[in-house]
């Protein structure tokens, strides 16, 4: 990030700056804004949420109102996007976005998020792209480069290992060496190393006991020194525990305004002789490139053309659905045909997550319009109420009327709100069940059934086998419905890849046992067997395959040749060689994967991990010579003694296909590295199931293990939430008089918005309460509590 441009201009800056500006710059002005020092011609600047669209508050709305901010482009949500297993197209959504921030003056759009889908059940996996660590690494730093090459700057988040909702805010999560390094981190160091970001954002959770705000070993010695970062680390909203460790463990900028309560004890802790004042100085150095950067980086007066970004918003989306099931060549439909379109996402479309990134769209396409501008008929009918798991008899009669003459039903189905969002997990993998229940009924009348899910994260779908074609749409932005019936008619064909896997059942889910942990601390005990690395491992049936996707006409790989590396040094420049066809009759796209399986000897290994793709464009009976490369890191693990990627000795396979369960080209190479000799660990190897005893977890992390759930007891401190004091009156008084607040707050709330609040608002750490809470309560309120309670 860095250049020379301003470092005569910072040095000067900080010879003029006093001890209190010097502070005053670790800290915002607000929620949304960083402090100005008019006095040395410093602006204060705007960082808003993203990562899917700029989700800039209306002015006259408060802290908390997500549904009041300015209109923008709803782009397709990550979970939705990554199926596209295109970087390329993740440059044109980051420029898309990037002329709407120009436009709003907002100089940092908080995103991509990247964290690791360990588990389905976590309620903000719509907003996260992978499984995959390389996947979405990739994705990552496409989107970071479209932005950050026009000139606004963006922040990868949540660094690090935040892969659940559940009292996120003081989770610990416990998670051995080799699993951080290959799984959980190793996205961020993609996106690090190939798109640069100006920001990243810690976490709120522990990483092995230290909070990820305070963890020098995660924000210097990897961030900094291993992987060259030289931007700055801004916290997530409220995440500072203890703002001069903070300092000294790497973290520059705490969001959002503490009201200058932190920021007077770092000026006590230099004045103390605590904290040294060269600490100070590089946060501020980092914040002054940071600031001045943006300043030559505002654009006033910028427009952008809204339709245009919408058009934008639509091409990602059709270059991501995922065409899951097409039986007897249902699709694509005939425009021609009597067809009933069913379900109210149909009409109010769920196309995006809720919580911090819900973007007020600037229009959402719907079905009616589609059918109306393209002079198409079809029948209606609503099924469900889109707010409601509740089944409507009278809705689900008449869905199931219109549906009995149709050539095809199309029936739009999906989770709503209340089942997935920022702030909470999912319990369960269904479907709402008036949504299961408006398709088995109608399967009972027709058999021509198109279901489209509007879904953030995998579900069961146990009418799997009573529809002829399934069109997974995730959460496809405000244009998804007309991107949608594009694909249906055959306008479009589908080369969406699904980037996570489909289990049959939630037990079947490697982190079932310990997701989501007890209520101090989460233990990942199934390490790297993280999604399709354990489902291939186990050879465990799934419902759908990482890597999945149909299309509308066939490929055929060929000719596979892989480079000879007779050294080491040689595997850096390995070049995997093959053909793809289009067999078919029609324009296509396949996303040619590429994955490497290692030896397994005395180190645990997956079966096979994904190391290259490209999407292919191809005409019919088009083919195309596809070059991929592979490196060192292509064959490496983390080892834990010696600290680095190393490569083992054996025979490695590389094989090429369309999913990690359809690979046809497989070629071995021999590699003559290392042997390494270590004390196998049992559990992790050859096992059909994750069933990690304690003693095994414990080698596998080379320490003892805590309780992972600790009993609240006094004295009670500002790390305790509410949760920990229900036990208590006082804490169930003081929480009931929030929760009133929060009703008033959200009486017009339309997204089940304060759902989300409420979950958060037990789970916050008294500390963070007060910054979160939107001015229900003050810091004031905080001690009084705390001195009740412990008296």
């Amino acid at each position: 990030m860095m250049n020379n441009k301003y470092t005569q201009k910072i040095k000067e800056i900080i010879n003029e700056m006093t001890l209190e500006e010097k502070v005053s710059l670790l800290s915002g002005k607000d929620f949304w804004s960083t402090k100005p020092i008019h006095r040395l011609h410093i602006d204060s600047l705007y960082l808003t949420d993203g990562p899917h669209g700029v989700r800039k508050q209306s002015t006259e709305a408060d802290e908390l109102s997500l549904q009041k901010s300015e209109a923008s482009t709803c782009f397709p949500t990550a979970c939705c996007s990554a199926c596209s297993f295109d970087p390329n197209i993740m440059y044109e959504m980051g420029e898309a976005i990037s002329r709407e921030a120009k436009a709003n003056n907002v100089s940092v759009v908080l995103g991509p998020g990247i964290n690791i889908k360990r588990s389905p059940l976590c309620g903000r996996n719509f907003e996260y792209f992978s499984e995959d660590p390389y996947l979405a690494g990739k994705m990552a730093s496409g989107w970071i480069s479209g932005l950050e090459d026009n000139g606004i700057q963006s922040s990868l988040k949540h660094f690090a290992a935040n892969n659940q909702e559940t009292l996120r805010l003081v989770i610990d999560s416990v998670v051995d060496e080799r699993a951080l390094r290959e799984i959980y981190l190793y996205a961020f160091e993609i996106a690090v190393k190939e798109s640069k970001p100006s920001t990243v954002m810690c976490s709120y959770n522990s990483v092995n006991g230290t909070f990820a705000s305070e963890n020098k070993y995660l924000l210097t010695d990897i961030l900094r020194d291993e992987w060259g970062f030289d931007g700055i680390v801004v916290s997530d909203w409220g995440a500072v525990n203890d703002r001069v460790k903070a300092l000294k463990a790497g973290l520059d900028l705490q969001m959002p305004s503490t009201n200058g309560y932190d920021d007077k004890k770092v000026y006590e802790a230099i004045k103390e002789n605590k904290l040294d004042e060269k600490i100070l100085n590089k946060a501020v150095e980092r914040l002054l490139y940071f600031t001045l950067y943006s300043m030559d980086n505002i654009y006033n007066n910028f427009t952008y053309n809204k339709e245009e970004n919408h058009n934008t918003a639509r091409k990602i989306a059709e270059n991501s659905i995922v065409l899951l099931k097409n039986e007897d060549k249902i699709l694509p439909a005939k425009k021609e045909s009597k067809i009933a379109v069913i379900g109210e996402f149909a009409q109010k479309p769920r196309y995006q997550g809720n919580g911090s990134s819900l973007i007020n769209a600037y229009k959402i396409d719907t079905a009616e319009e589609y059918f109306k501008e393209n002079n198409l008929e079809f029948n209606y009918a609503k099924g469900y109420n889109s707010d409601s798991p509740e089944i409507d008899n009278a809705l689900i009669e008449e869905a199931v009327n219109i549906s009995k003459d149709k050539d095809l039903v199309i029936i739009f189905a999906g989770l709503i709100n209340s089942y997935e969002s920022e702030g909470f997990d999912r319990k369960h993998l269904n479907l709402p069940e008036n949504h299961n229940y408006l398709i088995e009924e109608i399967s009972k009348v027709n058999k021509n059934i198109v279901v489209v899910l509007s879904i953030g994260a995998p579900v069961l779908m146990p009418w799997v086998n009573k529809v002829k074609g399934i069109v997974n749409l995730y959460l496809a932005g405000e244009a998804a419905v007309s991107a949608a019936f594009n694909i249906i008619f055959g306008i479009v064909n589908p080369s969406g890849k699904l980037a996570e896997t489909f289990p049959l059942s939630l037990e079947d889910n490697p982190s079932y046992k310990y997701f989501p942990g007890g209520n101090k601390a989460v233990e990942y005990r199934e390490s790297i067997f993280v999604g399709y690395r354990y489902y291939d491992k186990t050879e465990k049936e799934v419902l759908f395959p990482f890597g999945y996707g149909l299309s509308y006409t066939t490929f055929k790989f060929s000719n596979l040749i892989v480079s000879d590396a007779n050294t080491i040094a040689g595997l850096d420049n390995i070049h995997v060689v093959f053909d793809v066809k289009n067999t078919g009759d029609v324009f296509g796209c396949e996303v040619a994967q590429l994955y490497v399986s290692a030896p397994e000897n005395n180190i645990f290994k997956a079966k096979r991990e994904l190391k290259g793709f490209i999407k292919v464009f191809l005409e019919p009976n088009e083919t195309k010579t596809v070059i991929l490369k592979l490196n060192k890191r292509s064959f490496s693990f983390y080892n834990t003694e010696t600290k680095k990627y190393e490569i083992e000795s054996g025979i490695y396979t590389i094989s090429v296909g369309n999913s990690s369960r359809n690979l046809p080209l497989n070629k071995n190479i021999e590699i003559n590295a290392k042997s390494y000799y270590k004390k196998m660990i049992p559990s992790y190897f050859n096992f059909k199931d994750i069933n990690i005893p304690d003693e095994d977890f414990e080698e596998l992390m080379e320490r003892k293990l805590k309780p992972i759930n600790i009993k609240a007891v006094k004295p009670y401190n500002i790390n305790n939430n509410l949760l920990d004091l229900m036990h208590e009156q006082i804490a169930k008084d003081f929480y009931n008089k929030l929760l009133s607040g929060l009703n008033n707050m959200f009486k017009d709330d339309k997204t089940d918005t304060k759902k989300m609040f409420e979950s958060m608002i037990l789970e916050t750490p008294l500390r963070s309460l007060v910054t979160m809470s939107g001015g229900l309560i003050n810091r004031n309120d905080i001690e009084t509590l705390l001195n009740t309670l412990n008296s």
